[in-house]
């Protein structure tokens, strides 16, 4: 696969069909995709824990209460116990990857002490975990018909309601997702 067929800063959207519980009716955003394999954050599953449980965890001094409160996501059954925080590109944190010209991928904590004093990214997904692929594992399953990918959408990594990304990141495309069956396929 060449590099211009790399879906690094895409979203790969589950199929209907797919029905793994860890990926069923997600929407994944690619940081990274080569011939080695894929990483990606799940950015529309919710971990049953707020962002303030993460401070308090990391024994992080809180100023900003609306921080506190922001949901953490369930970025993918690898690394659980690691954090990965997706914003805008832009700061100078100690670990962070650019995925593209406007968005970048953090593990530092760094970024996560600045969050809870409000002098974090203005715009920013803290997820848990992440999704990854060895080689050609996703490639694979694209042939399976188990995704589908689009263009990343910002707006829809930070604005649009968590529960609408399935659908609204199908709809970048003109595809209704729920009027899909598991039988379609490639002709």
């Amino acid at each position: 696969m060449n590099q211009a067929n790399y879906l690094h800063n895409q979203f790969i959207i589950a199929m209907p069909g797919l029905k793994d519980p860890n990926f069923f009716h997600t929407v994944t955003y690619l940081c990274q995709h080569s011939e080695e394999g894929a990483l990606g954050i799940i950015i529309n599953r919710l971990a049953d824990m707020t962002l303030g449980e993460i401070f308090q965890q990391m024994n992080i001094a809180v100023t900003s209460p609306s921080a506190a409160k922001k949901p953490v996501f369930a970025g993918g059954p690898v690394q659980q116990e690691r954090g990965f925080v997706l914003h805008p590109t832009g700061g100078d944190w100690d670990v962070s990857m650019v995925v593209s010209e406007s968005i970048s991928l953090t593990t530092s904590r760094d970024v996560i002490e600045a969050i809870a004093v409000g002098e974090g990214p203005k715009q920013y997904l803290v997820a848990l975990g992440y999704a990854g692929w060895g080689e050609g594992q996703l490639e694979q399953e694209m042939l399976a018909n188990a995704w589908l990918n689009t263009p990343c959408g910002k707006h829809i990594l930070f604005d649009t309601p968590i529960d609408l990304r399935w659908q609204v990141a199908a709809g970048q495309i003109g595809i209704d997702i729920n009027q899909l069956t598991a039988a379609a396929g490639h002709g």
